[in-house]
């Protein structure tokens, strides 16, 4: 009976050590008896962060626009980041759902939750989050190996880009998320701190909704001296080149009209950083502008 009691217990302490609990970004505690394997995931850019955290194979089930890594675009869609057919989700048999609030409903969210799945919670808002938010997932996964690796050359990258810019003299920026009709961001947006680092200033950081949209009027008086325009290529978008039919706006008078791809600023991911880095580039052709009469 003692060798039973003694072996019942090892096997309690074992399922016990087994166990992995973190945090969610909304603070909430997720808890696997065991590495998930099979995995659904409700954005793009969290597909992006599984592969990145090597659990790429892992994850049966994804929603529209999930096309980074190439290797995602072979993964079943059940919907998109606003609703999700879930008979066919259930049908997945996941045991772990990694989801992005923006745009989700609220009555999607409560059914997400009512499934009994473990669900973790993705949004990040600072470019830094973006390597907590790996190492937490490899915790789930199993793989913290590729995990940290991952996660410590995107901090490494990081720190290269703040070194670089964060002191530089500050340009006061107007970002476009879409022209019709115009879409920005405020201070809560990761592309805000994108902006910081790279030494700018968003100028409707202090609007109080995430996403506003403003009108031309209101970005005439604010007067930015860059305008950076995230690129959607599945719409048809002027990009940064609506500006040039205002020719009294500071950034059109000194060329500072930029479009860049929109999947590498807009997506809270790993890419962010490259993203980062070419929104320095431009933001330091700004400042070299200064100098040339406008």
């Amino acid at each position: 009976m003692r060798a039973l009691a003694f072996m019942l217990a090892c096997m309690l302490v074992a399922d016990t050590a087994a166990a992995v609990s973190v945090r969610d970004d909304a603070g909430d505690a997720v808890v696997l008896q065991q590495p998930a394997k099979r995995i659904v995931s409700l954005a793009p850019h969290v597909t992006e962060l599984l592969f990145a955290a090597g659990g790429g194979n892992r994850i049966v089930g994804t929603v529209s626009y999930s096309d980074y890594p190439p290797a995602a675009k072979a993964i079943p869609r059940i919907g998109d980041n606003r609703q999700v057919d879930l008979e066919r989700l259930i049908a997945l048999k996941p045991d772990l759902l990694v989801v992005w609030r923006h745009n989700a409903s609220a009555r999607q969210m409560e059914q997400l939750s009512a499934l009994g799945i473990p669900l973790f919670y993705s949004e990040p808002h600072k470019m830094a989050d973006v390597p907590d938010t790996l190492e937490r997932l490899g915790q789930l996964l199993g793989t913290e190996q590729q995990a940290n690796k991952s996660a410590a050359e995107l901090r490494k990258d990081l720190s290269a880009l703040a070194s670089r810019y964060s002191h530089r003299p500050t340009v006061r920026v107007f970002y476009q998320v879409w022209d019709r009709p115009l879409y920005t961001l405020n201070s809560s947006h990761i592309i805000s701190d994108a902006i910081r680092v790279c030494g700018g200033e968003n100028v409707f950081a202090q609007m109080p909704m995430a996403a506003p949209q403003v009108g031309v009027e209101a970005v005439l008086q604010t007067n930015p001296e860059a305008v950076i325009a995230g690129s959607l290529r599945d719409r048809a978008s002027q990009g940064a080149d609506f500006w040039k039919k205002y020719p009294t706006l500071e950034a059109t008078r000194r060329t500072n009209l930029f479009t860049l791809d929109g999947d590498l600023l807009n997506r809270p991911g790993p890419r962010i950083i490259a993203g980062a880095a070419a929104l320095c580039d431009k933001l330091e052709q700004a400042r070299n502008h200064r100098g040339e009469r406008p």
